[in-house]
């Protein structure tokens, strides 16, 4: 497919962009400061304990990954299943998706203290571990992503008079198919895997619930399908261009949608069948202290299902809404939001409830406590500082999208 970057011009956009430059710079210094004092000092600069491992840096892990799904979810629709009137956003979603890949392996490569040890998974094999399984499909999904972001790079205006490369880079996007198929297949493993690290926790009452896996997919494919779409309406918004028509935004729309009813109507059963039919007595006493010392309860009812489950729905499939620009561009927002705060939720929601046989919690210890230290806070801007100065530098230097006489369907 040939394509061609969504540069409006550059004049026009001089001072904001140097605006956006600078801030965007400043996140990534912010990001390097954090991460060289955690990296001097160790882990003891966080706010993570022994009860509280996890906190900022694996739920930013987490959202990156979930919402770089959009990668997987448009090459499986435009490569395999053949509608090809995908492809347009297609590119943009593998970029998308390179670029939740890359942060999230940043954010853990602090998380786990010894970065340097990261190649310990790949020699030191431990089969039983769902963490292990992930860390494999994490390296090789990554890896296809790279391969399949390599012909977006060596068409662009850098490799002009490149011939060599840029016929290595048509070749490999001859691998597309391939690649999807592979892709699907570690993504799926991945994204379903990540779940059932929470899941397969029978000590965790919180936690230990088979449908973790599935719920884990289908918030991502939500999430990144509609990621994916919001960045490409703010690029039409910043440049004047109509990237895609609205018959495609309507498609997409819907695909999200009908991913985000499928997560809360298996949500809201997960809910009922731990909590509302049955009531075991640890899930019983864990949600109780949960909710005498934290607004979880609160976050799960009116932030995941209704503000970013129900009303974004709504809005997606709604289409007096979806013409309405901006509108339509806060149901996608909501989505995004719900998948980061479902991450913390689960996340947190399982820590900082101790369970029964967790010393001190026969001593009266009802909840822990945390709170991201400013080192966890900067890191996590430096990340995200990364993945927004490389979508901006993307846009403008990468053939993301297709020209205007490409993009135009005859619906």
């Amino acid at each position: 497919m040939t394509a061609t970057s969504a540069n409006a011009n550059p004049r026009s956009l001089t001072l904001p962009l140097r605006l956006w430059y600078l801030v965007t710079g400043a996140m990534i210094v912010v990001g390097i400061i954090g991460a060289y004092q955690a990296l001097w000092h160790g882990l003891v600069v966080t706010n993570l304990t022994d009860q509280v491992p996890w906190g900022l840096w694996i739920t930013h892990d987490l959202s990156a990954i979930a919402l770089g799904a959009g990668a997987f979810t448009f090459s499986a629709v435009v490569y395999l299943f053949r509608i090809k009137r995908f492809e347009p956003v297609a590119r943009v979603a593998v970029f998308v998706g390179f670029l939740g890949y890359t942060s999230a392996m940043l954010a853990l490569a602090m998380d786990i203290g010894r970065p340097d040890r990261f190649w310990h998974p790949l020699v030191y094999w431990n089969v039983h571990s769902v963490l292990w399984e992930i860390t494999l499909c994490v390296i090789f999904y990554s890896t296809v992503l790279v391969i399949e972001f390599l012909p977006i790079l060596f068409e662009s205006r850098l490799f002009e008079g490149r011939y060599r490369l840029r016929a290595f880079g048509h070749k490999l996007h001859s691998l597309t198919p391939v690649l999807a198929v592979i892709g699907l297949g570690l993504s799926l493993l991945h994204q379903s895997s990540l779940g059932a690290t929470y899941g397969v926790l029978s000590g965790r009452e919180i936690w230990f619930k088979p449908s973790m896996p599935v719920l884990f997919i289908l918030s991502a494919v939500a999430g990144g399908v509609s990621l994916t779409l919001l960045v490409t309406m703010i690029v039409m918004k910043l440049t004047g261009r109509e990237l895609i028509d609205k018959f495609l935004r309507r498609d997409i729309a819907r695909l999200a949608a009908f991913a985000l009813l499928a997560y809360l109507y298996l949500k809201v059963w997960d809910w009922a069948a731990t909590s509302y039919y049955s009531h075991a007595p640890g899930t019983a006493n864990a949600l109780a202290r949960l909710q005498a010392t934290t607004p979880y309860n609160q976050t799960f009812w009116w932030v995941e299902i209704v503000l970013c489950g129900l009303i974004p729905a709504a809005i997606l499939l709604n289409r007096p809404m979806r013409r309405q620009h901006g509108i339509f561009m806060i149901g996608l927002a909501l989505v995004v939001l719900g998948v980061i705060v479902n991450r913390w939720n689960v996340t947190l929601s399982g820590l900082i409830v101790p369970p029964q046989w967790s010393p001190g919690v026969l001593g009266n210890v009802v909840a822990a406590t945390y709170v991201p230290s400013w080192i966890e806070v900067a890191v996590s801007l430096g990340v995200l500082g990364y993945a927004l100065l490389g979508f901006t530098l993307g846009v403008r230097l990468l053939p993301l999208y297709p020209r205007p006489e490409e993009s135009s369907h005859g619906d």
